[in-house]
């Protein structure tokens, strides 16, 4: 079956007249792992292991193997952190943000433009993190 585009989706559930059908006719396309589960085909996709990520990600050891295990549930800012630690594409990025439930990174908020330039051009969480600092934005990665 071919994944629908969100756009499509959109398009379909504005025309559908029962929520029932809708959810059977899509139900490939429905997001169905949990965060940490997507963490961990992420982590086989990427051939990195937990440790490697947690180092990239400046992420306290700790909080980061709960996040792992599904023991925390991280903010986007945790998430964002890991990104980097996994070498996440922007568009790999925004689909871990919405299976965590959390808001997706926009280019018109300058916090989140800066972040996905840095996504986009394959920079590390430091150098993230100095251009997050040098326009007086929090930076990612740091303890709890």
């Amino acid at each position: 079956m071919e994944i629908k585009t969100t756009e499509e989706l959109n398009h379909e559930i504005k025309a559908a007249t029962d929520i029932e059908d809708y959810l059977r006719q899509n139900r490939e396309n429905m997001l169905t792992q949990n965060l940490s589960q997507h963490l961990e085909k992420l982590l086989a996709q990427k051939g990195l292991n937990r440790a490697q990520v947690i180092r990239g990600s400046l992420l306290d050891r700790t909080y980061a193997y709960q996040i792992f295990s599904g023991e925390k549930s991280p903010s986007r800012d945790k998430l964002l952190a890991l990104a980097f630690g996994l070498g996440l594409t922007d568009e790999e990025t925004q689909k871990m943000l919405k299976i965590s439930y959390n808001r997706e990174l926009y280019v018109r908020d300058a916090r989140d433009a800066l972040i996905l330039f840095a996504l986009q051009h394959r920079k590390t969480i430091l150098e993230v993190n100095e251009s997050l600092y040098d326009h007086g934005f929090a930076v990612l990665g740091s303890s709890y």
